[in-house]
């Protein structure tokens, strides 16, 4: 691991002013993916700006319709939080399935959304409920964050506060995950809102979480697992490593979007 120096940011407004100040300074939010890079050298910040101890970042607010929660939040205490359990358990549901429990206990929101793993989790969470990705100086939509691997539209000196969850008419998330890692190898998050539109995310089957439109308009017609189920995804543009090609993860995509709507129904 190179050098660094090391600041604690007491609000947004210091963060993002360290940031715009030097181009090499980067954001420490769980540090789960960044501090790995660091120690293999692959990355090689000036600066570490920790903004875990922002309080405007730790809130975590549910009113029936939205769930809000800060960009600092860990993934523990979404997975534990009753009100979100009782008002959007798909939410509860992924949190409580990322990584270990070291993972969960230090991993943030906002940290994950920054990163764009292509098998992260709560990236289909956000796409799926079309949530809003609240910056210290704008509002995201869904649809518009996330650009590619590893790739989102946030600006170098921007800091995610917040994302705002809409709250759907049902929901569920469904993955097969690498058993070492529990990153998913296949992740689907299916959610139907009030007026019977459809959104459904797919996550580690591509270089960046997707919606896929055609089980969108299977499911809307039909908000059924056989529906989902009889659904066939091209594998053109998924990826093939060491541990899936491209094939098997199409074929994931409706087991598990199956698998998903069934929950959902309950």
């Amino acid at each position: 691991m190179y050098a660094f120096d090391y600041q604690r940011a007491s609000d947004a407004q210091g963060a993002v002013k360290t940031l715009g100040a030097d181009p090499e300074a980067k954001l420490l939010a769980g540090g789960q993916s960044l501090l790995a890079a660091m120690k293999l050298r692959l990355a090689q910040p000036s600066t570490l700006v920790d903004v875990t101890r922002i309080p405007a970042l730790k809130t975590l607010q549910v009113d029936g319709k939205v769930v809000k929660i800060g960009a600092a939040v860990c993934h523990a205490d979404v997975a534990a939080n009753a009100q979100i359990q009782a008002t959007l358990p798909a939410l509860a549901h992924l949190a409580a399935g990322i990584g270990d429990r070291q993972v969960r206990a230090l991993g943030t929101l906002g940290g994950s959304l920054a990163n764009d793993d292509p098998a992260a989790d709560y990236p289909a969470a956000v796409l799926a409920l079309n949530a809003t990705v609240v910056t210290d100086r704008r509002r995201i939509a869904a649809d518009d964050f996330f650009l590619g691997m590893y790739e989102t539209a946030l600006e170098p000196d921007e800091l995610i506060v917040a994302v705002e969850f809409p709250v759907p008419q049902r929901a569920a998330y469904e993955k097969f995950h690498n058993p070492a890692s529990h990153f998913a190898l296949t992740g689907v998050f299916v959610a139907q809102s009030a007026d019977g539109s459809v959104r459904v995310a797919i996550t580690g089957a591509a270089s960046s979480v997707f919606r896929a439109l055609v089980l969108e308009d299977a499911l809307k017609a039909s908000f059924t697992p056989a529906d989902a189920r009889a659904v066939s995804i091209a594998p053109d543009e998924l990826n093939t490593d060491l541990h899936a090609s491209a094939a098997y993860r199409a074929h994931l995509i409706p087991v598990l979007a199956a698998r998903a709507v069934a929950k959902a129904l309950g």
